[in-house]
């Protein structure tokens, strides 16, 4: 910025002063929530285009955001405003008005994490041709630019690892420089790598709310927490600890505990343009149900899993009984699925997601079999009841799971706990199962389906009546409304008490 500073318009932390200070090729840093890390970054990306633009020189930074909702807030809550608080320094120097975001898209080859092979771009441009370009991360978009890179709280990312196998080569190239930032998300990400691998090469900064508040952040730290109301992610988005089991929804030694020997045919179906290509089957074999039978259903089509759970209930507790998982199957085989379930085990319920996709399905599905089909919109609200159903049905011993089976043991632990923006606490999947939490939300929907507890008709037995019980009925009628006798077919004089 040379002798000018953008502090007299944006008082900078001591803290972020320091972050912006580090030139550092590679440069990490792992901030509490509500420090303005992103605001902190996004300084040094548009000091560097200002920079560029004053010596007639252009650059290119990219910011990779976990999803394109993050993307857009980057551009617009952080990275704009700092723009034009450039532009009013750099009066007289730089030229024009300040730059506005522009929308676009970046293509790629189609794949199942992207059929449509295209994402949606935020842009900002500076006289001279440099540019900032924010979009949501992914393995296509991290190999596609030959840029100065942010990755945004990249702890959070889904497929962090992949992600960084794409990119790091796009970032070796001389004079490029790679900023990366976030809070923790447990162990199971490229984040937690990064952060604890001891060497030479990455320049860290850590700041927990207790430095950014001693260093004039204004925040209350005991209204914060109370607010929170949560140890374990107090611990971890505001005192930077590293904890994978206290954040999981469900934490291993649960998920052990319901592990259950001799229960559970256990199914995986991979398809290929609408044909079935690999099949695995593992598991116990399937035997007629002995109690009432439960289901739930996770829909997809190309990207994530869709998955069958189904369970039986004996006295009180549900035992698996099928497990299926599909990957890229067509609707039409998913409903055949459905269609066996309910010839084969006459489930009482059948819970099926119903959000996006599932509603034609459901719909579908309820036309083929009635009242049994239920469909579930997955709001957050309607998330946090499903998953603390089951949880509260695996605490109490009466949700098991099949033992043995590596890939439901981790795809019912990747849905962990985080905290929005806003302070409230959602349900995310870590990225660290091969599905994306599919099979938690289908055991989810079979528990939830077992928590309504089965229609109980009252039968009352029947008593044959003759003609002349109907006659009397009748000449009751008769006597209340009219008075005197009634004459029945019978050709006797009747009242409602008998005849005379």
């Amino acid at each position: 910025m040379g002798d000018r500073s953008i502090d007299p318009i944006i008082k900078f932390l001591p803290y972020q002063k320091k972050w912006l200070a580090d030139k550092s090729r590679f440069k990490i840093g792992m901030f509490s929530r509500q420090t303005g890390k992103t605001f902190s970054n996004s300084a040094e990306i548009v000091e560097d285009c200002v920079d560029h633009a004053a010596l007639n020189k252009r650059t290119r930074w990219v910011i990779l955001s976990r999803g394109e909702r993050q993307a857009k807030e980057a551009m617009e809550e952080a990275v704009k405003p700092m723009t034009r608080a450039f532009w009013e320094i750099y009066k007289g120097v730089l030229k024009g008005a300040p730059p506005e975001i522009e929308e676009g898209s970046f293509k790629v080859e189609p794949s199942a994490a992207c059929p449509s092979g295209e994402y949606r771009t935020y842009e900002v441009i500076f006289p001279g041709g440099s540019r900032i370009t924010a979009l949501p991360a992914n393995p296509d978009t991290a190999r596609g630019f030959s840029a100065n890179v942010l990755l945004d709280e990249f702890a959070f990312h889904a497929d962090s690892k992949k992600i960084w196998g794409a990119l790091f080569p796009v970032v070796s190239k001389k004079g490029l420089v790679l900023r990366v930032v976030s809070t923790p998300n447990g162990k199971s990400n490229k984040f937690y790598d990064l952060m604890t691998q001891r060497d030479s090469v990455w320049s860290r900064h850590e700041v927990d709310i207790y430095q950014a508040v001693a260093q004039g952040l204004d925040r209350n730290i005991e209204e914060l927490k109370a607010g929170l109301s949560d140890a374990d992610l107090w611990a971890q988005e505001y005192e930077l600890k590293w904890l994978d089991e206290a954040t999981a929804w469900l934490d291993y030694e649960l998920i052990s505990a319901a592990e259950t020997a001799d229960y559970g045919l256990v199914i995986h179906e991979d398809y290929r343009e609408g044909r079935l290509s690999e099949r695995r089957v593992d598991g116990v074999p399937l035997a007629p149900a002995k109690g009432q039978v439960y289901a739930g259903m996770d829909i997809a089509r190309k990207k994530d899993l869709t998955c069958f759970w189904v369970a039986e209930k004996l006295g009180d507790v549900l035992y698996p009984r099928e497990i299926v998982t599909m990957r890229r199957a067509p609707f039409s085989v998913q409903h055949a699925k459905v269609d066996e379930i309910m010839a084969r085990d006459n489930p009482i319920r059948f819970r099926i997601d119903q959000t996006g996709m599932g509603e034609a399905f459901v719909e579908a599905a309820q036309d083929r079999h009635g009242e049994r089909i239920s469909g579930a919109i997955f709001t957050s609200d309607v998330r946090f009841g499903l998953a603390s159903g089951l949880k509260e049905s695996m605490e109490d011993r009466c949700f098991r799971l099949p033992s043995g089976q590596r890939e439901i043991r981790e795809d019912l632990h990747s849905i962990t706990k985080a905290v929005s923006q806003t302070g409230a606490v959602r349900l995310v999947h870590d990225g660290s199962s091969d599905g994306h939490g599919d099979r938690f939300w289908a055991a989810a929907l079979c528990a939830d389906a077992a928590a309504v507890a089965p229609t109980e008709y009252d039968y009352r037995k029947v008593v044959r009546r003759t003609a002349f019980d109907l006659e009397a009925e009748a000449a009751d009628a008769f006597s209340r409304r009219h008075g005197g006798a009634f004459v029945g077919d019978s050709g006797r004089r009747i009242t409602g008490k008998g005849t005379f």
